[in-house]
């Protein structure tokens, strides 16, 4: 199937247009139009080889939603013409320990990327959303409900999901108290989560300007992280603290606040992190942890649960030519919303 995406042919280069073919569908694939692709800080960062392994050139696009165009003779799930979406992943064993447990995102023999990933069968590199068709195998496809704004859910295939894993590890619902630290496009997400699930929740700000928007999410209350005097009075308050900074910090700030036995959960920072103190870890059976997306049954979860709660990212729609200035915005920082692209808006010439 030829094709036509956006591309980066090295680190720190503008992304053009760029022309691929698609793999033939095999017994088991669905051939999507896609026709929304959410904008991930994630491909920002693998764009620019940030994470080290980039290999160019890369398309990237991890929150797509589009409509069956062709199925696999093996396929049963899915029809021409139903509107499905596919996340962070498009493939993974299937035979593991842990994809038989419904957590292909850990899958012992690696998962395959929705983008800069390698084939299963080719060895070839994928390439993502940013593009007019993808490919995927049908257990990696999910169903969109019928009541979700087919252009504005795609960000709930990596934002949602990534919040709502581990707000469902650990058993948020009425009487958790949560706090979400950063209020972008992973912590808009994960206090409206965390409000739909019954629990009190907290957003945690380094300043005042966003109060009113934590609010209309669901939040209850607003800390701000920079008034030592409010983080001392809110020592012991939460069970739970879901922190999705994306950039190089020390958590240790933030672990008093956390109840005995309470878990700040690390969503947003991949690599270093600053040097810690282990005190308030001993002092209150305090945790640690990080968490990776969610396994293919548990997206499905969240995209029912936001259709159920009515629940909607934030969003704002771009055209494809507009994404580089959006990586622009996205390197400044600060941005409470997440950028969808419009498909239409790309042509196959």
């Amino acid at each position: 199937m030829k094709t036509i995406g956006y591309a980066a042919h090295q680190a720190n280069t503008p992304l053009e247009p760029f022309h691929f073919e698609r793999r033939d569908l095999r017994d088991v694939d669905v051939a999507i139009e896609i026709l929304y692709c959410g904008v991930c800080h994630s491909d920002l960062h693998t764009v620019n080889n940030d994470w080290g392994g980039t290999s160019y050139p890369i398309l990237p696009g991890h929150e797509i939603v589009g409509c069956v165009i062709e199925v696999g003779k093996g396929v049963s799930k899915y029809k021409i013409g139903d509107t499905v979406a596919v996340g962070c992943m498009v493939d993974s064993c299937l035979n593991c320990d842990q994809c038989h447990k419904g957590e292909e995102q850990f899958c012992r023999e690696g998962m395959v990327g929705t983008y800069s990933g390698k084939d299963r069968v080719t060895g070839e590199a994928t390439k993502g959303g940013y593009a007019k068709h993808i490919v995927v195998r049908e257990e990696f496809v999910l169903n969109v409900p019928d009541s979700l704004d087919t252009a504005a859910c795609a960000p709930i295939l990596c934002a949602g999901i990534t919040t709502y894993s581990p707000l469902r590890t650990w058993n948020v619902g009425p009487g958790s108290r949560v706090a979400v630290i950063g209020l972008g496009g992973l912590g808009h997400m994960a206090i409206k989560i965390a409000a739909a699930m019954g629990a009190h929740v907290t957003a945690i700000s380094r300043s005042a300007d966003k109060a009113t928007k934590a609010l209309e999410y669901g939040a209850k209350d607003l800390l701000i992280s920079k008034d030592q005097k409010a983080m001392d009075a809110h020592a012991n308050n939460f069970d739970l603290i879901i922190n999705t900074i994306p950039v190089k910090h020390d958590f240790t700030p933030y672990l008093p606040l956390l109840d005995i036995d309470g878990t700040q959960v690390l969503v947003g920072q991949v690599g270093e992190m600053a040097e810690s103190n282990s005190v308030p870890l001993l002092l209150g059976r305090r945790r640690v942890a990080g968490s990776l997306i969610g396994g293919i049954a548990q997206t499905q979860e969240i995209l029912d649960f936001c259709a159920l709660h009515n629940i909607l990212p934030e969003v704002e729609m771009i055209k494809m030519d507009e994404i580089n200035q959006a990586f622009e915005r996205l390197k400044e920082g600060d941005l409470s919303h997440r950028y969808v692209i419009d498909m239409s808006s790309l042509t196959v010439d």
